[in-house]
């Protein structure tokens, strides 16, 4: 099953490799292609996001900090699952790269104090 996204026009030319590149600097960061398409980033065992070409990210959180990041309008409910923890952010101008990164660290974060 693909992401329809992997289809449409890239929304901001670029956002894939500037995420790309700022993820791989993280230490212990892999990445392989995403199950519905796009590229999935992991620290060990657990995923912290996936990109869907230049248009889209999803991140996963535990439900209390994705809440906090949709209150908070750093990020929007996922795309297809709303009412789990994972969130969306779609990139739709230059400063959504900077945005995306942001929560993606965060999940970095988390996970690597969970995995300590």
């Amino acid at each position: 099953m693909n992401c329809p996204l992997e289809d449409e026009p890239a929304a901001i030319s670029g956002a894939r490799q500037k995420i790309d590149l700022a993820l791989q600097s993280w230490p212990g960061i892999t990445s392989q292609p995403h199950r519905f398409g796009g590229t999935e980033y992991n620290l060990g065992r657990r995923e912290i996001g996936h990109l869907h070409g230049d248009a889209l990210v999803d991140i996963p959180f535990p439900k209390k900090v994705r809440n906090d990041l949709v209150a908070a309008g750093r990020a929007e409910p996922h795309h297809i699952l709303p009412d789990s923890g994972w969130v969306s952010i779609f990139l739709r101008q230059a400063s959504d790269v900077d945005r995306a990164i942001d929560p993606l660290r965060l999940s970095f974060e988390i996970t690597n104090n969970g995995t300590k």
